[in-house]
């Protein structure tokens, strides 16, 4: 596995946008070898009037070789992008010959110590970390798509609360259909320069998957959101309102989207839109999610205040461990609901412990949409009496026996 290929991985990182807004190590290689190339043509076009006598000038992918004379010998130091991969201040030297100019001694991969392939412990891991982050994907994606299907199909679960709940569920859901129509469109073979691969296809598959992880964020912010004011307020939550949580939801990402797009194309259309090295455009996606995280975080700050005076309204000392129990069990539960993890990352800068942001943002991750799922639906109490009160009445329909629990009260919830 090649350094571009391990690209593969850093474009994943879409779904922690907070690492988003640095270049690609490999490709920052290839990049600035162009650069560099076009400095150096630029230079022989100058001295195109000068003296033919001598070795002209020329460059040989690596690096740039001034005009000298026959019996010189020139001395370069290795490329700074070398530096990306090892600290080394190697040289190689060429001599100038009434031939030409000679082989580069010593070669350059003696002299920069730089492998073609990264070390298989490198490859092994990287492997392994998108074999981890396919299967989880995979897998909350079956589970969402249950979770749903549940929600939807019993009539006492139509709620506001549940509602808000499919539509974080469907969020989940989308993300990881993002990951694996980006991994189809942009790695679907190694003869791909994915560095410089541009088309409609690869910038579309960008396109949704930062609009999945915005709505994504943004739903999470939802949920923040209901459920402060379930606890400040006894507001009946109309038709109405739950069409403002899905403007906040799904529309306001579609703003920012089109905002981005619209700067894609007309500022910064270069490669396949995935690379944001100083862009200022950047932030018309990263600032409204790291806003939305910081908002989460203040409002799950507010929940645990208030659950902690609910618990003991005097703000006493608690007194039993029943107490402690159901405080540590609300929070941990709403921790993956808000999303308040993410805050953790806002600190970090973009490339600090690559392997453990890749393992936590990645590998845990991807089965975040899966815990959702399962705390708040299959978990739910309301979910588990429905489920087996239908499960009596197909029973009473197949074998004609009638179960007390199944003549239960048939109202509504109110939606």
């Amino acid at each position: 596995m090649s350094c571009l290929h391990i690209r593969g991985i850093f474009l994943t990182l879409c779904l922690a946008p907070t690492a988003l807004s640095s270049l690609h190590p490999e490709c920052e290689y290839i990049f600035q070898l162009e650069k560099e190339e076009r400095n150096c043509l630029e230079y022989i076009a100058a001295q195109a009037n000068g003296s033919h006598e001598g070795c002209w000038p020329f460059w040989d992918a690596v690096v740039c070789w001034p005009h000298a004379v026959i019996g010189e010998t020139v001395h370069r130091g290795c490329p700074a992008v070398f530096s990306l991969f090892k600290n080394n201040t190697g040289s190689v030297s060429r001599n100038c010959t009434g031939g030409g100019w000679s082989r580069p001694f010593p070669p350059y991969h003696i002299a920069c110590s730089v492998d073609d392939d990264i070390p298989e412990t490198e490859e092994s891991y990287f492997a392994t970390v998108k074999l981890i982050y396919t299967i989880g994907y995979s897998i909350s994606l079956v589970v969402l798509a249950v979770a749903v299907l549940i929600l939807l199909l019993f009539r006492r679960l139509r709620c506001a609360r549940n509602f808000i709940h499919i539509q974080l569920f469907i969020t989940f859901i989308l993300k990881a259909v993002a990951v694996f129509i980006k991994d189809a469109t942009l790695f679907s073979s190694d003869d791909i320069n994915h560095c410089t691969f541009s088309t409609f296809a690869c910038k579309a598959s960008v396109v949704f998957c930062h609009y999945c992880v915005m709505a994504n964020f943004f739903w999470l912010l939802v949920e923040a959101l209901y459920l402060n004011s379930l606890l400040l307020s006894s507001f009946y939550h109309s038709r109405r309102c739950l069409w403002g949580f899905s403007l906040l939801g799904w529309g306001v990402p579609v703003l920012f989207i089109i905002l981005w797009i619209g700067s894609r194309v007309y500022f910064e259309d270069t490669e396949c839109w995935d690379i944001n090295e100083d862009s200022p455009y950047w932030w018309i996606i990263k600032g409204p999610i790291v806003v939305s995280i910081a908002v989460n975080f203040m409002l799950f700050v507010n929940i645990i205040r208030i659950l902690i005076q609910k618990l003991n309204p005097r703000l006493i000392q608690f007194n039993n461990s029943s107490q402690y129990r159901r405080l540590t069990k609300s929070t941990l539960l709403l921790i993956p609901l808000f999303g308040t993890h993410y805050m953790f990352f806002n600190f970090l800068p973009d490339y600090f412990s690559i392997n453990l942001r890749l393992c936590i943002e990645l590998c845990m991750g991807s089965f975040q949409g899966l815990l959702v799922a399962i705390l708040y639906c299959f978990l739910n109490q309301e979910v588990q009496k429905e489920v087996h009160m239908q499960w009596l009445r197909w029973q009473e329909g197949s074998y004609g026996v009638v179960s007390p629990a199944a003549k239960g009260s048939q109202m509504d919830t109110p939606f």
